[in-house]
């Protein structure tokens, strides 16, 4: 290592590095030059610096070690050799004995088979890999920490050259992209439902950083101190809006968003970058390439979306850094498509909600931030979009279909003449639910049905006027802490539940304990990891080993209801020794409430969800304890056939109207109506028209549904014969098939059933 160590002899070799690279010669030279003085510094015998090309390829551009013939010779293709390993993941890669590493690509005309210990980062310009840069020795060292920073921080002021249009142009490795100028179907996941066109709008501006190695650092730590103070301002005003300082889960994910302004790590590792050398926005832009990297690494949903919220946060600040006007403030065209790889919620809340229409992401899951506040807004959104920034240009016509979660870039006139029919369609379908929304969802021969909405959150309610649902059948209260960066106390969980209640006035709401694991992971709770997290420790398997949890809980929701009919179910209920386990922890909070003298619910209803086999082995003993039922169809599917429901490969193999799954459900429902307790189905089986009406052929008189669905189900079930249905499936039910959807779907079409 260089003799100077730390802060100082790291701002010292970025200063000879901007010596280099603004003195004379071509660009060529100055990298030969730059190679060079980094091998020096680093004490190292090879410096290299690879340069993306067109068709990801990685092309050896120059190099102090390796044999010179090889330089504009050697290449590796994205992800082939060490080198491609590192552009491909964006991360850097230190090995003591590179050449034992299964990635190790040999390339005998560069004579680097003497070297053994190598270090390679990526070169990261404009959010895009740019190259790579390596040091290697003869020896099997071990790379520092602290050594792996100062490549990394070298590496981004060598992307200045890199990306700059100096060395190749800018632009060449996107000029392979068949793509580009055609059209473009895109399929990602659904995160918010609705309909769009209109003209691409890429979110993200492009922040050009002109001036990456500081003169005094002890300035640009007073620049970022002035940034943050502004930053965190407009973060304030944007709390005090009317429509968030109302309260509710939108203003729940801003205060936790703003948190993060105060997130000392995250600024401690800007001031280090910043001690080290870099100016105020360079130092940002560094934390913002590390947080990308770290992203590539992590596979935890929940974990994956908070560093979306702080590279949200470095993206603001270098706004602020930099006097930056963000998209949203600039003219927009009356339809909007918002493009962006990912997206904070308060950068959604900036833009005119009057002229955005959808918003398409490479990343973002169904419980991130943006994702959550998207739904409270209506903006359809179609997340996990892969390559979209890649293949659309500004001002490129885009259709989203976030329904069914397909994004099309420059559609043909015949793509865009169907997708305004189904507008159209959509809307005429609509007001047809409207007008249908105080009618009873009564078949043909006059059974009625009642259905209830699955909820978790509080913009959730709002769905039962619009609907003309029953009630809530499933409310998830675990999403009110997956939003929360800490724990909600009882004063907090209380206040919340007494909401959701007023909001339903007379209607009914069950609410579902605690249902976090498996996918559903909390930040401030310790969780072990299983190998199989689904059937691990989740659910009411936890609230029983940590009792404390689900008392306060339980606690909260009696006081909210104070008075009050109040439904609590328990999730994941294996054996019915659990269920009397969770009952008595309910009685305990009763007895308690009872002292202090405060009112109970009145009536208070208790039940479980139906969502493990066994425990639809042990019905006539657990009919005698509940007061209700809930059948969690797709847990209980996914333990029936011991298949990952999120398994791509698997997900369509068998059939939730098999004729095993149908006599199953009917068991269930034969079994509570026998014991006089009532049974609901909650699960994406009951949003499904065809599947909602076998459901009641087979004794289903109660299904819980997204509030989407509401509409659609009762259509069908306004043009049902339950009657001849019900004969219909006597002898269906007996078959060995794989599915009854086909016949299901005959018996549809020949009695005019709408689907």
């Amino acid at each position: 290592m260089p003799p100077a160590t730390g802060w100082t002899g790291s701002r010292q070799l970025l200063r000879r590095l901007r010596n280099v690279m603004a003195g004379a010669g071509t660009a060529q030279q100055r990298l030969d030059q730059i190679v060079r003085l980094i091998a020096g510094d680093m004490v190292a015998e090879v410096c290299s610096c690879y340069v993306m090309r067109a068709g990801e390829v990685l092309e050896l551009f120059a190099t102090e070690g390796l044999k010179p013939e090889a330089v504009h010779k050697t290449r590796l293709g994205l992800g082939e050799g060490l080198v491609g390993d590192i552009a491909a993941h964006m991360r850097p890669l230190a090995l003591a004995d590179a050449q034992s590493h299964p990635n190790f690509a040999y390339r005998p005309e560069t004579g680097e088979e003497i070297y053994h210990s190598l270090m390679g980062v990526p070169i990261i310009g404009a959010g895009r890999v740019r190259g790579v840069l390596v040091v290697q020795n003869r020896t099997q060292r071990n790379y520092t920490e602290e050594e792996v920073e100062t490549l990394e921080t070298i590496a981004m002021v060598l992307a200045e050259l890199v990306a700059g249009g100096q060395l190749i142009d800018p632009s060449e490795p996107l000029a392979a992209d068949p793509a580009a100028g055609h059209q473009f179907r895109i399929e990602g996941v659904r995160l918010s439902g609705g309909l769009a066109i209109g003209s691409a709008v890429l979110h993200q501006p492009r922040i050009t950083i002109t001036r990456m190695i500081a003169e005094d650092p002890q300035v640009e730590l007073g620049r970022l101190r002035s940034a943050v103070t502004g930053m965190r301002s407009a973060l304030d005003a944007m709390l005090a809006a009317p429509d968030v300082s109302a309260g509710g889960e939108l203003r729940d994910v801003l205060e936790t968003y703003r948190m993060f302004a105060e997130d000392r790590g995250w600024l401690g590792r800007i001031r280090e970058a910043i001690q080290s050398g870099l100016t105020a926005e360079a130092a940002v832009q560094k934390v913002l390439n590390d947080t990308r990297a770290r992203m590539s690494q992590i596979t935890d949903p929940y974990l994956r979306e908070r560093l979306l919220d702080l590279e949200d946060l470095n993206n603001r600040l270098l706004q602020h850094l930099t006097g930056t006007m963000a998209t949203a403030e600039t003219a927009l065209p009356e339809d909007v498509v918002l493009i962006a790889r990912s997206m904070g919620p308060a950068e959604l809340l900036d833009y005119d909600r009057a002229r955005l229409r959808a918003l398409v992401m490479e990343e973002g899951s169904g419980t991130s931030h943006v994702a959550i506040v998207a739904r409270a807004l209506d903006i359809p959104i179609v997340g996990r979009a892969r390559g979209v920034l890649e293949k659309v240009e500004p001002g490129d016509r885009v259709v989203v279909d976030a329904d069914n979660a397909q994004v099309f870039l420059r559609p043909s006139d015949e793509i865009v003449d169907s997708f305004e029919q189904s507008v159209r369609a959509r809307e005429a379908a609509q007001r047809h639910y409207a007008a249908l929304r105080d009618q009873p969802a009564e078949t043909v021969d006059g059974t009625v049905v009642s259905l209830n909405l699955n909820a978790g959150l509080l913009i959730d309610m709002s769905n039962l006027d619009v609907t003309g649902a029953d009630g809530v059948g499933l409310y998830r209260t675990e999403i009110a802490f997956m939003v929360r960066s800490e724990y909600p106390d009882v004063k907090v969980q209380t206040e919340l539940y007494r909401r959701i209640l007023d909001r339903a006035g007379n209607h009914p709401v069950t609410f579902r304990t605690l249902d976090v694991g498996a996918d559903k992971k909390l930040p401030y709770f310790e969780h072990e990891d299983d190998e199989n997290p689904a059937m691990g420790w989740r659910s009411l398997r936890i609230g029983l080993d940590r009792p404390a949890i689900l008392r306060q809980q339980i606690r909260a929701m009696i006081a909210a209801a104070a008075g009050r009919r109040l439904r609590i179910m328990f999730p994941m209920v294996t054996e019915v020794a659990e269920f009397d386990a969770a009952r008595e922890l309910v009685n305990a909070e009763l007895e308690r409430c009872r002292r202090h003298g405060s009112p109970v619910p009145a009536p208070l209803e208790l039940g479980t969800m139906v969502e493990v086999p066994a425990l639809a082995l042990q019905l006539p003993h657990l009919l005698k304890r509940v007061d209700f039922l809930s059948v969690g169809s797709n847990d209980l599917l996914q333990f029936l056939f011991a298949t990952d429901r999120g398994s791509p490969r698997l997900s369509e193999r068998y059939d939730s109207l098999s004729p095993v799954v149908l006599r199953l459900l009917a068991d269930i429902a034969r079994h509570g109506e026998k014991a006089g307790v009532p049974v609901t189905l909650c699960g994406e089986m009951a949003g499904r028209p065809l599947e909602a009406m076998a459901l009641v052929g087979i004794g289903y008189r109660s299904l819980s549904m997204a509030a989407v669905s509401v509409g659609p189900v009762k259509v069908m079930l306004r043009s049902l014969p339950l009657v001849a249905l019900q004969s219909y499936l006597a002898s269906a039910l007996d078959r060995a098939d794989h599915s009854l959807r086909g016949v299901l779907q005959a018996f549809a079409r020949d009695r005019g059933v709408i689907l």
